[in-house]
Order: C-alpha cells, then structure tokens, then sequence
C-alpha cells in the first residue's frame, strides 16, 4: 500500500510517500480502501514536532477516511464488503489502505463525494462537541468563531445556524462574502481591525454567549473578554504555536507565557465558563461519537449539513497541501487522494 508519512520534523518538503506491506484486517477489523483522507491543523503541529500525541517520527497521520470496504475480519458483517463508508482513524489516515475496528465505521450519505465525506468526521465531530455537547448553545443566543473559514469553523456555523442562533465570526476579508453566504450574519476582519472593540460595538457591549477559540495564547484572555453573563468559552487548538517554518524554544516560551489562568472563584463571581475539546482523547467514548456522528449523519441527510471541501491534492502533492493549510489559504477543509 502507499502512505503518505512524516520523516522527520520539518518543513513540509519532509513529507515522503511510501509503499509497505499491504495489511489484512484481524477479528473485528475492516479494511478500507481509501478513497480521500482529511487533513487536520493537528497534522501540521504533528510534523513540526509540535503535537505531543502524535506517534513517535517517522510515522503516519491521519483522522478520518472515506472509501469502500475490501476486507473485513472475523465477526464482522459480510454485507458490509463494497460498501461506500467514512470512518475516524487513530493516524494512520495518510493511506490507500486503512484497517480499523469496524465499529468506527460509518455509511457514507449517498449525497456526498468521497472528499466531502472525508470532510466530516473531524471537524464536525469536534464542531457538534463545541457547540452542543460542551457549549450548550440556544436559540436565540449568541457565538463568536474564530477561524470561521476553517474546516470546525465551517461546521459549527451550520449547527449555530440550526439551533438559531446569532453568529459572528473572524476570517479574513478574502473569506467574508464566501461565510455571509454561508449564513454567518457578521463577518469580522481580525487582520485589519481589534476584533474585540468589533464585536463590542456590535453586541453593544454585551458580548456574547459562547466563543469558540483554536487559536491559543493570549487571544484566550481576549476571547474570555468577550464573554456576556453564562457565557462560555470553548479551547479546541493552538494554531498560534505553528506560524511558518520549523519551530523554536522562543515560539514554546511565548505560548507559554501568554496561556491564561482562569481562577474558579473569578468563574463563579463573573458567571462564566471556560471547557477544552480534544477529539483525539476521546477514544473510550465510543458511545457519544456514534450518538453525535448519528446526528450529523441526519444532518447531511435532511439538507441542512454541507461539508465544504477547499481543495483535493494527490499523495504525491501532501507537502503542498500542508503548504496551503499553514498558510491559511483554505476556507473549509483539504483533501488528500491516494
């Protein structure tokens, strides 16, 4: 099989593709043949040596699939050969061909693509956690997301707007009309403007019920700043830790430095709340992945979920794709076929 792996830390050019042995699925086990893998911020801190969860280099990433079933194990479901399905991935993703429990394993909607169903897992898995598992949003009440062009961003505007509530977001100009479009009733130029003094004049100074914030360092300070009584913040990633090129002690000192200390009794005094998501640690709650994916899935089927796919780019073409990526060049999410 060919896999795309990390080789070492590095720019993008250290990623190689590979051929290795085909495998063969075990009791419990299915064997996809890839169709397209998502790319997720997450794969871009792995190759910088920057995300602590990641296998030890060289290795191969990867969270989510979609593609057909070839090959299944014992004690698996012999129907399920030839069909079409989308799965999450513990790494390993970057393949032409992935084995997993069978039990991560989803149809995939006839109305999607292979690259849109490769789109969903991830973003709207940790979107649906944000939003309505963690963050408890209502109708008629408000959120702020940041990198609303991205891949999560994208996704949970889709579940804000369902609920019915108010949506602000930041992106870059360049993004605006393509996420008013979308549905976010106001966009937000965080590179040319003090987001905050924004998003005050237009909450007249109430702020709002839940942020959502990927960005990490001192714009959590910021983001908590912008939180109204019972608001919420939600952590789902540090993209302020990966600028372009190589990482250095000076960029870890700085991040640290500027991650904020939440004091309960501040909490219970300013009736706020603050809650981190990380969908690579949720591995022993199988239940409330397939309960939330169960609801996406219903989503896409009633016409309400969109998975937006920016770009698809070959295996042999990953390293440009990671280019595109930490270069914020995307609004929504990236693809890789094998």
């Amino acid at each position: 099989m060919r896999q795309v792996w990390i080789t070492r830390r590095g720019a993008p050019e250290v990623l190689q593709v590979r051929e290795t042995k085909d495998p063969m699925p075990q009791s419990g086990e299915a064997l996809i043949r890839v169709k397209a893998s998502g790319i997720n911020f997450a794969d871009i801190l792995a190759r910088k040596g920057l995300y602590p969860d990641a296998p030890k280099l060289p290795c191969v990433v990867g969270y989510e699939v979609a593609g057909e079933i070839e090959k299944i194990g014992d004690g698996v479901d012999e129907s399920l050969v030839g069909k079409p399905v989308l799965a999450v991935t513990r790494f390993g993703g970057y393949s032409d061909q992935v084995i997993l429990p069978a039990g991560q394993v989803f149809e995939k909607p006839k109305a999607l693509s292979f690259e849109e169903a490769a789109a969903l897992p991830v973003n709207y898995l940790t979107a649906y956690q944000l939003v309505i598992a963690m963050g408890g949003l209502k109708r008629d009440e408000s959120v702020l997301i940041h990198n609303a062009g991205g891949g999560v961003g994208l996704a949970a505007l889709e579940l804000a707007k369902r609920i019915g509530a108010k949506t602000y977001g930041t992106a870059s100009p360049n993004k605006h009309a393509f996420l008013l479009k979308r549905g976010l009733d106001h966009a937000i130029d965080y590179r040319q403007h003090d987001w905050l003094k924004i998003l005050d004049q237009l909450t007249e100074d109430r702020g709002v019920e839940l942020v959502l914030d990927p960005i990490g360092g001192s714009n959590w300070m910021k983001s908590y700043r912008a939180l109204r009584s019972t608001g919420r913040l939600g952590f789902f990633g540090v993209s302020s830790l990966s600028g372009q090129g190589e990482r250095s002690i000076w960029q870890l000192i700085k991040f640290l430095v500027q991650i904020p200390k939440f004091s309960p009794i501040r909490l219970m005094n300013a009736n706020t709340g603050v809650f981190g998501v990380n969908l690579g640690h949720l591995w022993s709650e199988g239940g409330k992945i397939r309960a939330w994916m169960g609801t996406i899935l219903q989503g896409v089927d009633e016409g309400w979920i969109h998975p937006h796919v920016d770009k698809s780019f070959p295996f042999d073409k990953a390293s440009e794709a990671h280019r595109y990526i930490e270069e914020r060049k995307n609004t929504g999410k990236v693809v890789l076929i094998p």
